[in-house]
């Protein structure tokens, strides 16, 4: 099972990856379009956007060559037509292959085979002229390679407005592209806020914060283990100090006893100061405890075998007042344990969760299992609880519960709890409590399991 910062290190690194991710995603996105646009453009160049003009100025160069032919009757001027007439079938091939649109692409078809029409008039036209001996009629001839080439100067036009048509289009596709990268950089840059956020989010929540909430309860524990070792040295000193007097004056009193006879008032009076002397004996013992608590002779228990004994030690007083005493043991591991000081921790558990609900009330023990930390060790725990019906701890209390002298009874010491924290200490375990105001309180006692095997509920 993964520790909880395990936990966090797996969720802080699955919000990165998916993240860039994401950002990946969009910039690749982007790039496609950038690109794909790129080549459209270029494969506008290469249709060339002066098509039309090239072939008008063409197809007037091989009129004018015609009207040469016919003045000069050069041969070199016929071989160059025919030349410069293959060249230009070559590169109305190459440009109707390589044509950016359907349209084009027709229209170039269209010239290709008007000026096959034309190139067979002009043929027609060089050998008439060449069987005419001496001039000709220039006029004429230029007329009708005029007629010849009308077509093809027209279908050039509609390439010249289909080229224009497709520029337009290309120019209304790239501003709709580029909005669609604007747009697509808009949302890089919100993911990269975003994440930014997520990421300060989990690192404070996820590793910073429990850190910070660690180092203060880490400090709290620190003051008050010094707290308790100063006053622990003072209660031992005090202790010893008081316990012989008190001794002397019990031992006085009893003395005294024999001398007074029955149902008198000075009797009576002296039974009050020797149970007061008892209940600050009893105080002084708490001290010593407190002061020099024993080492825990270790053995090991069941988890409930505590709980098993003080419910039947407390079932008839808790009847008394009319409190329901429940036992849920959902599990029953063993731990190792002092059993009559765990028994000490618990008494004082049940008489808290007793008094804080008066006559009424359910008062719950429960035994169960779960995975946690003690110290800086992960382990696997038994849980050991004490749930009241109370009115939960204030608020003010709470800040100063395990602080030792301190109590809300009039009658108490307030070290109860100081000295179950440190018995539990001993063990290696800890003491937890969790409240809510008006419906009640559970403190947990938590010790390491003996085994390491996972216990089934009961």
């Amino acid at each position: 099972m993964k520790s909880p910062i395990q936990l966090r290190l797996t969720g802080f690194l699955a919000t990165v990856v998916l993240g860039a991710l994401l950002i990946g995603w969009t910039e690749r996105h982007a790039w496609r379009q950038t690109n794909q646009l790129q080549q459209r453009f270029e494969a506008m160049q290469r249709g060339g956007f002066h098509l039309a003009d090239h072939l008008e100025a063409a197809i007037l160069k091989f009129n004018n060559a015609l009207l040469r032919f016919d003045l000069r009757e050069d041969p070199a001027d016929r071989a160059r037509f025919q030349k410069d007439t293959e060249a230009l079938k070559v590169w109305l091939a190459q440009h109707r292959a390589g044509s950016s649109s359907a349209a084009e692409g027709e229209l170039l078809r269209q010239i290709a085979t008007a000026f096959d029409d034309y190139l067979t008039n002009a043929f027609h036209i060089l050998e008439e002229s060449a069987r005419i001996a001496g001039p000709g009629s220039p006029a004429t001839l230029f007329e009708r390679a005029e007629r010849a080439s009308n077509r093809l100067l027209t279908l050039a036009g509609q390439l010249a407005d289909a080229q224009r048509a497709s520029l337009q289009s290309a120019l209304a596709d790239s501003h709709e592209a580029l909005a669609e990268l604007k747009f697509l950089l808009a949302v890089s840059l919100g993911l990269l806020i975003v994440l930014s956020l997520c990421l300060t989010v989990i690192v404070y929540r996820g590793m910073i914060g429990p850190l910070r909430v660690k180092l203060i309860e880490t400090r709290a524990l620190v003051e008050r283990q010094e707290k308790l070792a100063s006053l622990g040295a003072l209660a031992a000193g005090v202790a010893h100090e008081i316990r012989n007097p008190l001794t002397a004056i019990k031992a006085r009193l009893f003395t005294q006893r024999k001398l007074l006879s029955e149902n008198s008032e000075p009797l009576e009076d002296n039974r009050f100061i020797g149970d007061e002397i008892s209940r600050l004996d009893d105080i002084i013992k708490d001290f010593l405890r407190f002061a020099r608590p024993t080492e825990p002779r270790l053995e090991m228990i069941k988890a409930t075998a505590p709980f098993r004994e003080l419910a039947d030690l407390f079932r008839p007083e808790l009847d008394k007042n009319s409190i329901e005493l429940k036992c849920e043991f959902l599990a029953d591991p063993q731990i190792n344990a002092d059993a009559q000081q765990l028994k000490q921790v618990l008494i004082n558990l049940i008489k808290n969760a007793k008094e804080s609900m008066g006559p009424r009330g359910t008062l719950t023990l429960r035994t169960r299992t779960k995975p946690g930390r003690l110290g800086t060790r992960t382990t696997h725990l038994a849980v050991l609880e004490v749930e009241d019906t109370g009115t939960g701890i204030p608020p003010k209390v709470r800040q100063r519960l395990f602080d030792p002298f301190f109590t809300t009874k009039e009658t108490g010491t307030g070290l109860g709890l100081s000295i179950a924290a440190r018995i539990l200490e001993r063990h290696g375990g800890a003491l937890e409590y969790q409240t809510q105001a008006g419906r009640g309180t559970v403190f947990s006692v938590l010790l390491p399991i003996a085994q390491s095997h996972d216990h089934e509920l009961r």
